[in-house]
């Protein structure tokens, strides 16, 4: 979905001012877009799970704007890629997040990029796929109907462009060569 002329399927985000507590953290993101493969505007998605569905199938079947009721391409768009928000685009083709679990991307203060991470039914967050298997190891009641490749932390990629003016940007750090 990252690809030049290709449909995106994006999350936009707002930057939250959660503080770290134990209360498994809320998600970022406030409002979940696809873009349309033939007019390549932006259309609003209702909830999280939908917009899991279109990007799951990116590939295989690209979203397009007669997809949803009502709307064709001279429709005007519903929302406008622009700095009036953070804007993040997920990868395409990421697997829907199984039932019971939730996947949450959290922004970081410096915006510099998304942090992605499960919640299990029982409520355990897991930052990485080897945190996945060993939960899944320990609880075998999930064994059957799901396995590690229905989840990905990949970080959804922060869009420079639209990252507010006010946000201190990092710069590129330099490696040392090591001298022999």
């Amino acid at each position: 979905m990252e690809e030049k002329g290709s449909a995106n399927g994006s999350p936009a985000v707002t930057k939250s001012s959660a503080k770290k507590s134990r209360v498994p953290p809320q998600s970022s993101v406030d409002t979940f877009a696809v873009q349309c493969n033939e007019c390549f505007k932006w259309r609003t998605v209702a909830t999280e799970e939908e917009f899991e569905e279109y990007r799951s199938k990116q590939s295989e079947d690209p979203f397009v704007c007669k997809k949803r009721e009502g709307i064709e391409c001279d429709t005007p768009a519903d929302i406008e890629y622009d700095s009036s928000r953070t804007w993040v685009m997920d990868k395409p083709n990421i697997p829907k997040t199984p039932k019971g679990f939730q996947r949450v991307i959290v922004l970081r203060k410096d915006y510099s990029k998304m942090d992605v991470q499960y919640i299990t039914p029982d409520g355990t967050r897991i930052r990485a796929t080897p945190g996945i298997i060993t939960y899944l190891k320990e609880h075998p009641e999930y064994s059957s109907h799901v396995s590690p490749s229905d989840f990905c932390f990949a970080s959804p990629k922060v869009m420079s462009d639209t990252v507010p003016d006010h946000v201190e940007k990092k710069s590129p750090v330099k490696k040392q060569k090591k001298s022999t």
